[in-house]
């Protein structure tokens, strides 16, 4: 190993003797310890949406690309049709704003939302990238720990002036399960913004060049009046510490 690695290892070691147990066992099951420090990653995902409680499902291909230098960036490219129509979605997150843009065609602008509560949202998605599909990254310091028992954490997650929260629930042998938060918001438009609890269960865990992370994941809102699961997603590639993003 080289000696820079060496170092990120040993540093890496330190940070994690300061984190709850269950959280150190997740580490430990994905594979983590020992590797070094991840400063970016490129993802790509199958999958398919559902825009509305009552609508019907759109297959998806996504691509994103993160960074968790001192200007987190999460970058969210994705593709579909519905009912013929050739629909594409950006999500972007930045020093600058939270923005989520769709487009019909292309060229035909259907949603265009930025603001406050797309920037809690964001953060909140972004804390749930590095739990679910970055959890090397879970030495931050910008993290706030709090035991609940020994298969529950809280987490506080902060940046860009915006602090979220989240409940992570492990099973014994260290895989995260799911990941609830009640800090974000379900925005179809610029005019609605409805707070909810955001829950992501996670399955099947696989190898992806030596690090194990879950390849199947739902993305549901839970209401008083019932639960809307709008995403399902299959993680179909990553790659850490990329050199460039052609």
């Amino acid at each position: 190993m080289a000696k820079g690695c060496w170092c990120s290892a040993l540093r890496f070691r330190l940070h994690l003797r300061h984190l709850p147990e269950p959280v150190q066992k997740y580490l430990r099951y994905a594979g983590v310890v020992g590797k070094e420090k991840v400063l970016n990653m490129r993802l790509a995902f199958g999958g398919a949406m559902k825009p509305n409680p009552e609508g019907t499902w759109a297959v998806i291909t996504a691509f994103q690309y993160s960074f968790f230098d001192d200007r987190p960036t999460r970058l969210f490219f994705m593709k579909m049709s519905m009912f013929g129509v050739p629909i594409i979605g950006l999500h972007s997150y930045t020093t600058d704003m939270a923005n989520m843009l769709i487009k019909a065609l292309g060229l035909v602008k259907i949603v265009d939302v930025r603001g406050v509560e797309m920037r809690i949202s964001d953060t909140t998605t972004f804390f749930n990238d590095m739990c679910i599909m970055a959890p090397a990254t879970l030495i931050d310091p910008k993290i706030q720990w709090e035991p609940i028992d020994s298969l529950t954490v809280k987490a506080t997650y902060e940046i860009y002036n915006t602090r979220v929260s989240a409940r992570l629930y492990f099973k014994e042998d260290g895989e995260l399960i799911n990941f609830i938060s009640d800090d974000r918001y379900m925005i179809s438009d610029e005019k609605s913004a409805r707070k909810g609890t955001w829950a992501t269960p996670v399955k099947e865990y696989k190898d992806f060049h030596g690090i194990r992370l879950s390849s199947g994941a739902e993305a549901i809102w839970q209401f008083p009046e019932g639960d809307y699961c709008y995403g399902k997603f299959t993680l179909e590639a990553v790659e850490y510490n990329c050199k460039s993003f052609k």
